[in-house]
């Protein structure tokens, strides 16, 4: 596009987040310009992808090529690894118990960025211009990016994909409210004797859980260790056989000797959440409309959410496109992110807590989920799609058995 030309959408950012929004939007019929550089083909780091993402992966026609490449969830475990006065019992999630094969898969995200950059190539209704821009001007009609090297580009609205320290969120006047968590997380994948059996493992510490995630083959696993940052900086200058036996101590030796592949990675925890998801002519999604720790598996699959929430809302606009649709957008998104969100940092904080009350609620949490299939399943589903969790709940409960009954006796008179 020249200098002046206008688009419909303008996607900012090109990491996962904004190649799916680029891509659903597109899939709709608009006239989308995705801004920003390709991501990286040599990212070490994986997704756990849900089965919900993996649904909406399959209607932009990518999930085929992803799932070659891919383990699947079909066990998730929690272990109390902490040495406090008060433990919780190991609490294990199998598919299976809710009629699923997995809970979803893990893919590395080289193979995601590749088969998601492929296809947004490949598409006739995406412009992708691997610039970023340097200044945006939201006004009441419309949205303009002015590009680094020069040009600009007008659109009706702005899906703001552009990470955490969004540019566009910023021009768009959405403050945020954020703030540093005392930890750090130690990212890597590493390699195992015992076979992984597709299960994902979560090794809950004082200082944060010790996330081990099974890679296809199953002798391989990526690691997310939260720890302090103190830890995390000690442990990043040791060599891979130091580490791999401190993983191993952490681990318990479940999988047997471990060893450390290159691009282990450190990354400080943050959490941020906007005043809005949404102003004016501006979308959050992704990392602009949420950071939380990397606690089961929210981060990616809470943004593709975003995707298929904004698509939804956008198709159902015709030829007016604008604030309407991205209030109701905002709308719909609120109860989704504030609810996940609030889980994490439930989660997080309850591992960091000192106080005994604190430690006995976490305790008996986890003891009712181990000990009710129906609570547990109701967690499992909930997780995996937002809502349906308590439509299979509210049955097994005894007002609702005496609901059911209600409603078959007055079927038959």
């Amino acid at each position: 596009m020249s200098e002046g030309e206008r688009t419909e959408i303008v996607v900012a950012g090109a990491g996962p987040v904004g190649l799916a929004a680029a891509l659903a939007l597109a899939s709709n019929g608009r006239r989308v310009t995705l801004l920003g550089p390709k991501p990286a083909m040599d990212e070490r780091r994986t997704a756990a992808l849900m089965l919900p993402s993996l649904e909406l992966l399959e209607r932009l026609g990518v999930a085929d090529a992803l799932l070659k490449n891919a383990a699947p969830l079909s066990t998730m475990r929690i272990i109390d690894a902490t040495n406090r006065l008060i433990r919780s019992p190991s609490v294990t999630f199998r598919a299976a118990e809710i009629g699923e094969d997995a809970f979803g898969y893990n893919v590395p995200n080289r193979v995601l960025n590749a088969v998601l950059s492929d296809k947004v190539e490949a598409h006739p209704g995406i412009e992708w211009k691997q610039v970023l821009a340097h200044s945006w001007q939201i006004g009441v009609d419309q949205v303009q990016a002015r590009l680094v090297g020069g040009g600009t580009i007008a659109a009706s609205i702005c899906v703001a994909a552009d990470g955490r320290n969004s540019a566009a969120r910023d021009a768009a006047g959405i403050g945020v409210r954020s703030r540093m968590l005392p930890q750090t997380a130690l990212v890597c994948n590493f390699g195992h004797k015992r076979h992984h059996g597709f299960a994902s493992t979560e090794f809950h510490t004082e200082h944060g859980p010790c996330t081990q995630v099974p890679l296809p083959g199953g002798y391989r696993s990526s690691l997310v260790w939260v720890m302090e940052p103190s830890r995390a900086e000690e442990f990043a200058t040791l060599d891979d056989i130091q580490l791999a036996d401190k993983l191993e101590e952490q681990m318990h030796s479940m999988l047997g000797r471990t060893e450390i592949e290159d691009g282990r990675a450190l990354f400080p925890l943050s959490s941020t959440l906007p005043k809005r998801f949404a102003s004016g002519r501006v979308a959050l999604v992704g990392e602009a409309a949420h950071v939380f720790p990397p606690i089961t598996a929210q981060g990616l699959n809470l943004g593709l959410r975003d995707v298929a929430d904004l698509a939804t809302c956008i198709g159902e606009a015709g030829d007016q496109l604008g604030e309407e649709q991205l209030s109701a957008y905002a709308r719909k998104r609120l109860p989704d992110i504030f609810a996940r969100s609030g889980a994490v940092s439930l989660v997080n904080g309850s591992l960091l807590a000192t106080n005994l009350p604190a430690q006995l609620a976490r305790s008996v949490g986890l003891t009712l989920l181990d000990r009710l299939p129906g609570l547990r399943g109701f967690f499992m589903r909930e997780g995996m799609r937002p809502g349906s969790g308590l439509k299979t709940l509210l049955p097994q409960l005894p007002f609702g058995r005496v609901r059911e009954k209600d409603q078959s006796a007055d079927s038959r008179s």
